[in-house]
């Protein structure tokens, strides 16, 4: 079985989108589709965060997810980090389970927990029971994105939504888990039921792309937190069916399309054949070592070690140089672009300024 029979890929109408805003002098966009970019572009995971005074200070006494549904406040923490380090690309300040919350499933985000489900989903009468996403649902996000692509100037906005597999393990599991043993039980005991499961999530997670695409935004990642924890068969049969159907439905959007997940070194050959243009990689695998995985035809995107950033600057800019020459080794063999970036997000007790060194001396190689 494929898991192909029982996903929803049914053919559906092209989506047309506005014209967007064009950005022919991006690095970030020129980098991801396999120009020539005027520098190597830079931008960080988790850069608009806990590691910023800033943001400390402006989400004092707001919770996360009310955060994320006030336009206003998504506009200024996005752009925190582009004024502070001077990045390549803002990414949309959210969260992978907004979409869940604003379908009406009854979740909060925890402090110090993450992502808390009030009734998990475990059984077929449980998927059917799961509520579509509406566009109108996550208009303060489109509003959102309208107000930053004003602000941003010649600056790309990064869109984002959590890919299917990653959003079945917290609503199975109900919460972050270490092993995700009820995800992989269902997986495997009530394929159907998972298929099931991950078709539903997989429109969740194509509405909310296509929203913030109609809204302007200018590449969009999609984010496998958790596809580490399968192995390559798994991912194959469970997974990547999914994944295919969410960049193909957003694919007539025209803007560059990332795909990332932590852990994924044996998956990356499977996860570039999802239908992204930039494959991201944590800091595992070596660059170069990524591009035979992945194979040719696509950029990639990453891979400095987050822990890095704590042990001194002579130390930090080795290794930044060390992640560039391997970039360099990977379009070599056959990558067509670099996108620097950190292997996963930014840690909350990160200097700003060692970001700020990290993106001047990216631009000056």
């Amino acid at each position: 079985m494929t898991g192909l029979e029982n996903t929803n890929v049914g053919s559906t109408p092209r989506v047309e989108y506005p014209t967007r805003r064009q950005l022919p002098q991006a690095p970030l966009l020129a980098a991801a589709r396999g120009h020539e970019p005027a520098h190597r572009p830079v931008w960080f995971m988790r850069q608009a965060g806990r590691s910023l005074p800033e943001y400390r200070e402006i989400r004092a006494n707001i919770g996360m997810l009310e955060s994320c549904f006030d336009p206003e406040l998504v506009c200024e923490i996005t752009l925190q980090p582009v004024r502070r380090h001077r990045v390549d690309a803002a990414i949309l300040f959210s969260d992978i389970v907004v979409p869940l919350k604003a379908a009406g499933i009854d979740l909060d985000i925890v402090a110090g927990t993450g992502p808390v489900i009030a009734d998990p989903v475990r059984t077929a009468a449980d998927v059917a029971k799961l509520p579509a996403l509406e566009h109108d649902e996550v208009g303060a996000v489109a509003r959102a994105v309208g107000l930053l692509t004003r602000e941003l100037g010649d600056v790309p906005l990064i869109g984002f939504a959590g890919a299917p597999f990653t959003l079945a393990s917290y609503l199975v599991e109900g919460g972050p888990s270490r092993n995700h043993e009820r995800t992989k039980a269902l997986m495997h005991a009530e394929p159907r039921t998972w298929h099931a499961l991950l078709g539903r999530l997989a429109d969740i997670t194509i509405a909310f792309l296509q929203a913030q695409l109609h809204a302007g935004v200018d590449a969009i990642q999609l984010f496998d937190s958790w596809a580490g924890a399968l192995s390559l068969a798994d991912y194959r049969e469970f997974v990547l069916p999914h994944s295919e159907r969410v960049f193909a439905e957003v694919e007539s959007a025209g803007v560059p399309r990332i795909h990332f997940g932590v852990g994924t070194g044996e998956l990356l050959g499977a996860m570039g054949e999802a239908g992204a243009d930039v494959v991201g990689v944590d800091w595992r695998v070596p660059l170069d070592v990524a591009a035979t995985r992945v194979g040719a035809g696509k950029a990639l995107q990453g891979n400095l070690d987050p822990a890095i950033l704590f042990a001194g600057p002579d130390v930090v800019q080795a290794e930044v140089r060390r992640i560039v020459a391997e970039g360099d080794r990977a379009r070599a063999a056959g990558a067509t672009g670099h996108i620097f970036n950190l292997g996963h997000g930014v840690l909350p007790d990160t200097d700003p300024d060692v970001l700020t060194a990290v993106v001047d001396l990216v631009h000056s190689l």
